[in-house]
């Protein structure tokens, strides 16, 4: 199902880390593609069982889904998919990070 969606940061501070990244960075142009790609469908990623997902993500943003989206180079990204308003959907970034903070994040 391709479903088109507005892309956001989770809040102010990731957006800062983002955009504190070098151009030339091959993380932050792999995000630019990934944002692409959720702007065109918000379940471009392989969404997380929701026994998977990290306690700490429902305890801090409220989340009921979460989706990995695979970035160059063995990074992630993840992303939880919301509605505003049952209008539009949103995709919202949580975090991105290496494989290893990856395994480490969900106890591999």
């Amino acid at each position: 199902m391709i479903k088109p969606s507005k892309v956001v940061f989770i809040n102010d501070e990731l957006e800062k880390d983002y955009n504190s990244l070098k151009e030339n960075d091959f993380v932050k142009k792999a995000i630019k593609k990934a944002i692409q790609d959720l702007k065109q469908n918000a379940f471009s990623g392989i969404q997380v069982p929701k026994k998977l997902i990290p306690k700490d993500y429902i305890r801090k943003y409220g989340i009921n889904n979460l989706w990995k989206y695979n970035l160059s180079k063995g990074w992630r990204l993840l992303y939880t998919v919301t509605a505003d308003n049952e209008i539009e959907l949103i995709s919202a970034i949580l975090e991105w990070f290496n494989h290893k903070k990856y395994e480490k994040r969900f106890k591999y």
